[in-house]
């Protein structure tokens, strides 16, 4: 990897997400060689790929260059890699451009789409973890209506202007408001030889209620936010298969679609070598203790996602959102500062700051520690977190001016087929026609 050699004792970071950024800011100027490893070369702020998917923001404005975060870093290095397995006892790592030797390994891989191990709904549904995947989604969105405007079958145009999200969680639910939205705003001004009036935005939750990790008062209040911008809410309802025309569920309820997208559940990324069955703890995460060491491995740490912290405050481990990985990686720097001076290390206490989602314009849920609002305000608390914590001036600026100019203009500008998502129409091809039915 022509990493140089060094006497200074070399931490490798693996993973530029939230809390690998902030493990690298962390270890600025600390005197140790610190190597970071990504498979992508940028960072995603991946609270916003919904915004992506639907048109409301390109995707440059919410990735950002790892080489730029790194600038005027002392002893800090990019590499553009991807691990392929951890030899711990040789304190090495093998990635598809080379060995690597460490004196420490974090781990903050992230996380990806969790399919339950259904493979049918793995192949025909759409995950929404990364930019080409939200990009994938945002041209099936798009290509869908402008198919729907060529076919003369009632139930084949209908089909293609179905969709069903499932998973009641922040992704899911700011999802189908944003696309609520499109439909109500912008679809009849694109399309005015299309009934977009029959475009149906459906959200499935096999829980009782959506938000589940928030208050009962937000999950309500996000419910009819949803149900008044023309949402249909299905509660208690398990999604059993996807063909990629019909969405099967563990009811009698059947949906004909042309796009579902799968935001039920999420699991870590493993790496071969600490995927050993007593290391795992549920959704794929690595047991580690109060000080993110893997266990029985003192020189491996993981932050993040990546890791499952248990606890009395988390019994079931952190959520897997974007706090605790930068709290983690900001403590685990500290951490290896002190390790390396010989003293001891400080447990990790997470300083949970609250959760929120919006619905769409106007409307937003926050649930803070001391308080908890809805509305425009809870609306405009989102949009001030989500640019805080934005990096790079310009990322903010641009997204600012876009959301500014969505909302005088009610539109999304982005809304652009740039790579096509080629998708075989031909299925739905044979669904009757009602006409033909009655």
């Amino acid at each position: 990897m022509n990493i140089p050699k060094s006497s200074l004792s070399r931490i490798v970071i693996v993973g530029g997400g939230f809390g690998g950024i902030a493990l690298a800011k962390a270890l600025k100027g600390k005197e140790m060689q610190v190597v970071l490893l990504d498979k992508n070369n940028y960072h995603t702020f991946q609270p916003l790929l919904y915004q992506v998917s639907t048109g409301g923001l390109e995707p440059d404005s919410i990735a950002y260059p790892l080489r730029k975060v790194l600038q005027g870093y002392p002893d800090v290095y990019f590499r553009l890699a991807e691990v392929r397995e951890v030899i711990p006892g040789s304190k090495l790592i093998r990635t598809d451009i080379g060995d690597l030797g460490y004196d420490y390994l974090v781990i903050g891989t992230g996380s990806e789409t969790n399919f339950f191990g259904n493979n049918e709904i793995e192949k025909n549904s759409m995950g929404m973890k990364s930019i080409p995947q939200s990009l994938n989604l945002r041209s099936l969105i798009l290509e869908n209506f402008e198919q729907a405007l060529l076919t003369d079958n009632l139930r084949e145009r209908d089909a293609l202007m179905n969709f069903v999200i499932v998973g009641g969680g922040p992704t899911g639910v700011e999802l189908a408001g944003a696309l609520a939205e499109i439909k109500k705003g912008i679809l009849p001004k694109d399309y005015p030889d299309l009934d977009t009036r029959k475009a149906q935005i459906n959200l499935i939750q096999s829980g009782n209620r959506i938000l589940a990790e928030m208050s009962e008062q937000a999950s309500k209040k996000a419910e009819d936010f949803l149900e008044n911008l023309g949402v249909e809410v299905w509660k208690d309802c398990r999604v059993t298969g996807y063909d990629g025309k019909t969405v099967r569920t563990k009811t009698d309820l059947v949906f004909e679609a042309a796009t579902m997208v799968w935001a039920a559940g999420v699991k870590a990324v493993s790496i071969q070598g600490l995927n050993a069955k007593e290391l795992l703890a549920p959704g794929n995460r690595m047991k580690v203790n109060e000080f993110n060491q893997v266990l029985d491995h003192e020189a491996i740490f993981a932050i993040g996602d990546a890791a499952c912290m248990f606890s009395e405050d988390a019994p079931q481990g952190h959520p897997m959102v974007a706090q605790p990985a930068i709290q983690q990686g900001r403590h685990l720097g500290e951490n290896l500062v002190r390790l390396l001076k010989k003293k001891p290390m400080k447990p990790f206490v997470y300083k949970d700051k609250g959760s929120m989602a919006t619905v769409g314009r106007n409307k937003a849920v926050v649930d803070l520690k001391h308080y908890r609002f809805q509305g425009i305000f809870a609306w405009f608390v989102w949009m001030f977190v989500h640019l805080f914590f934005l990096i790079g001036f310009r990322d903010r600026m641009v997204v600012f001016v876009n959301w500014v100019y969505n909302y005088i203009r009610f539109d999304r500008e982005a809304r652009l087929i740039i790579r096509p998502y080629k998708r075989d129409y031909s299925q739905f091809k044979d669904c009757k026609d009602s006409k033909s039915e009655s």
